[in-house]
């Protein structure tokens, strides 16, 4: 939203030096009936930016691909901790998605999605026994709550999917 407002105060701020400009260099010039070209190029970049900032708009822009490689990052990188909080919040995500609507292609979406938490899942449990040996008492009752975070999240994740949806996407059935 910073820069969306910048370069469209640099934009208004230009025409109105423009327009006082050609004022000064071409007095005979109507410069008053181009006064309006500040208000219409505010309103214009104001409806545009309401109508790409839409739902349906990025929706539009989005592929399961992106999803499911958005989220991904090499394991060594990620720590059991954060780990766990991002299976919560896809899972969150997930359930909350298909709460608002459950069409066929939302569905799918949901379960490349919940696919992509369940492997991130066995990432953590890898994560988490190799931490746990050298692990002290607080770290370790930390890396059990994680990880029951995360379980219990990707639980109520797949009840919020419908049945069948794990079974195979239409892309694999065909």
């Amino acid at each position: 939203m910073r820069l969306f407002g910048l370069f469209l105060a640099l934009i208004l701020a230009a025409e109105i030096v423009a327009l006082a400009v050609l004022g000064a260099v071409a007095p005979d010039t109507p410069t008053l009936a181009l006064a309006p070209i500040p208000p219409l190029t505010l309103f214009v970049a104001l409806i545009a930016r309401r109508w790409t900032s839409s739902t349906a708009f990025r929706m539009r822009a989005i592929s399961p691909e992106a999803i499911t490689s958005h989220w991904r990052r090499p394991p060594e990188t990620d720590s059991p901790d954060a780990l766990s909080r991002s299976i919560v919040e896809r899972a969150i995500e997930i359930r909350r998605s298909l709460a608002e609507e459950t069409s066929e292609i939302r569905v799918e979406m949901c379960t490349l999605g919940y696919m992509a938490c369940v492997n991130d899942m066995i990432t953590l449990t890898h994560l988490t026994n190799a931490e746990l040996p050298q692990a002290g008492f607080l770290r370790r009752i930390q890396l059990h709550r994680a990880r029951k975070k995360a379980t219990d999240a990707l639980a109520e994740a797949r009840n919020a999917l419908p049945p069948g949806a794990l079974r195979a996407t239409r892309q694999e059935q065909q």
